[in-house]
């Protein structure tokens, strides 16, 4: 249960390029590395993911009750050699006052090590009381070692070296130069997705090689193994079932890659069998019993996404024919009519009467909550939530909308399509700009793999009685 969580003192001090640099050097020694990331996030977990050469979970007290996250955590470290833990923002940092959702909560409620990472630019004598706050603020985190990021040479790692010896008891486990090489190109949700870069495998190569060389791995992987384990344990609710029923066609490319492992995993539980197609180059669809089509950045594809009109008429005629879909985010843009972005307009799949604008800042960003109207389409299980935790994050809106204004959900928290609604409703399509999890309170892989049976089977009814 080797597992160690990688902070920062804030935001942009480097922590991702480690945490990658970790996850690579560590499985270039031959370890099996499993990735972790604190909060709603796709893209740092692609970049995880492929570093490790496993699939990243995350680890959210916003949409999972800890002992979720503890049999999460669990279940996924004792399958490998080390567990490399990355959060979000600041040690500190977090929604509540009391800190009851921060980093240095997760790390305590995983007994996690923490590896702190500074930018120590400009930074010499000053250290030390940042490092002595840190540790001072709350004793039940265990700061067990400092990454120096961003020195500015030899003089100045000695520098620091001394006085972090000098005046506190974390010893410093690596010593980062900056380095352009190491930088990897953002975009307005952060980094560029590991599934558009072709050099992506590139680049973690490099920034792992890099990390071994200025990192203490021996240092860091006893500070890992002497981890206590996490107090107290939840119930893994299982693997995946080994018969399905249901084919679900999951758009997996370069235009569209936000899915959490964990949901896959659920769907599959559900009894669905994940049918990948390809919306740049595959003319047809599979056959399938419906369609996910999960976030991504379609803007950044949208002139191949219109040039393949073969596949756009073959989704909007499936829709329009009642084939169940589920679409978050990018889904929906690629769902309507037009998309347009920095100038340009590029013709959609149209099934969704309205047209999609990209603007300069974001129209939804952040948790947020749901209720359900009576309009959903998912079956509604008995004791369900009467609220959903889910996020946004999207730059685009919807505008010109001609629908029929039926809407899944009323938004509690956060904007979705108009500010009060989200989960816009087409014959069997729901398509929502919130991201969904699937958790204890929100198990909507088995609602939407329950609708998929529902209309399927009633389609064979009816063709039965037909005959």
């Amino acid at each position: 249960m080797a597992h160690l969580f990688i902070s920062a003192a804030h935001k942009s001090s480097g922590k991702t390029t480690v945490a990658l640099g970790l996850c690579a050097a560590l499985r270039n020694r031959g370890l099996a590395v499993q990735p972790f990331k604190k909060g709603p996030d796709y893209i740092d977990p692609m970049w995880l993911g492929l570093a490790a050469g496993s699939p990243c979970h995350n680890l959210d007290f916003y949409t999972m009750e800890s002992d979720e996250i503890l049999s999460t955590a669990s279940h996924y470290i004792d399958k490998a050699d080390i567990g490399i833990i990355e959060g979000n923002k600041g040690l500190y940092d977090g929604l509540d006052l009391d800190g009851s959702n921060s980093n240095a909560a997760l790390a305590s409620l995983l007994c996690a090590p923490v590896i702190l990472v500074l930018d120590a630019r400009g930074m010499t004598r000053g250290i030390a009381p940042l490092i002595l706050g840190y540790q001072a603020f709350d004793r039940s985190v265990n700061i067990a070692g400092v990454i120096l990021n961003q020195l500015g040479g030899s003089r100045h790692e000695t520098k620091l070296r001394a006085v972090i010896e000098h005046y506190t008891d974390v010893p410093v486990v690596g010593a980062m130069a900056r380095n352009r090489d190491l930088e990897i190109i953002e975009r307005h949700l952060g980094l560029i997705p590991s599934n558009e870069s072709q050099a992506a495998g590139e680049r973690i190569a490099v920034i792992g090689q890099t990390v071994a060389e200025q990192v203490d791995l021996d240092t860091l992987l006893d500070i890992a193994r002497r981890a206590p384990l996490p107090r107290g344990s939840g119930t893994w609710i299982g693997d995946a079932a080994h018969t399905h029923d249901i084919r679900i066609g999951i758009a997996r490319d370069s235009a569209f890659g936000f899915y959490y492992p964990d949901d896959l995993l659920a769907l599959e539980r559900a009894g669905a069998e994940l049918v990948p197609f390809n919306t740049l180059t595959d003319t047809v669809l599979p056959e399938v019993d419906a369609l996910f089509i999960g976030g991504g950045f379609p803007e950044t594809r949208m002139a191949e996404l219109e040039d393949n009109s073969a596949l756009r008429h073959a989704i909007r005629d499936a829709i329009e024919a009642g084939l169940p879909a589920y679409a978050e985010c990018g889904g929906l843009m690629y769902l309507a009519r037009s998309l347009t972005w920095r100038g340009q307009c590029r013709e959609m799949v149209g099934v969704i009467d309205g047209d999609i604008l990209m603007h300069e800042r974001p129209q939804g960003r952040g948790y947020v909550r749901l209720s359900e109207t009576r309009d959903s389409l998912w079956p509604r299980p008995e004791g369900s939530a009467s609220e959903i935790a889910a996020h946004e994050f999207h730059y685009s809106g919807l505008r010109n909308f001609n629908g029929s204004g039926r809407f899944a959900y009323h938004v509690v928290r956060g904007t979705g399509i108009d500010g009060k609604h989200d989960g816009l409703i087409y014959k069997n399509l729901l398509a929502c700009y919130t991201h969904q999890r699937d958790t204890r309170q929100n198990r909507w892989t088995s609602r939407f793999v329950n609708h998929i049976r529902q209309v399927k089977y009633a389609s064979r009814s009816h063709a039965t009685a037909s005959n």
